[in-house]
């Protein structure tokens, strides 16, 4: 399970380094523009990246849950997902393919969201 805080300096959160010809994993740059797209009190509660390739594409497919709490929870979280299909990513050798918000369940105190992304090497 993985956890981001993004109280923390940008440069403070360790990025994942690819092993000989294999690029970096674009998911920790990812998460942190997911945080900082949710503008508040916001967890990564848990992220995966497996490999992904077609027979022209080579990428990786994330699951994310990102918890979004606070008093103003709710209306953070329907600016968080309005748009996100068409929001623009920055990650270094890759670009964000597909993303999507999978399920949202709210409760007292925030908003957990399953997120699922598709992201594809650029050659």
């Amino acid at each position: 399970m993985t956890s981001a805080v993004h109280a923390f300096e940008p440069t403070k959160i360790v990025r994942s380094k690819g092993i000989g010809k294999e690029p970096a994993d674009p998911l920790p740059r990812l998460l942190d523009q997911l945080v900082a797209r949710a503008d508040g009190m916001t967890t990564v509660e848990q992220a995966t990246s497996r490999p992904w390739a077609s027979a022209l594409f080579d990428g990786r497919r994330h699951l994310v849950r990102l918890r979004i709490s606070g008093v103003d929870f709710a209306s953070r979280a329907a600016a968080f997902t309005q748009g996100i299909g068409e929001a623009e990513w920055t990650l270094p050798g890759h670009f964000v393919a597909d993303i999507s918000v999978d399920l949202s369940q709210p409760d007292a105190e925030g908003v957990m969201l399953h997120l699922s992304a598709l992201t594809i090497q650029d050659w």
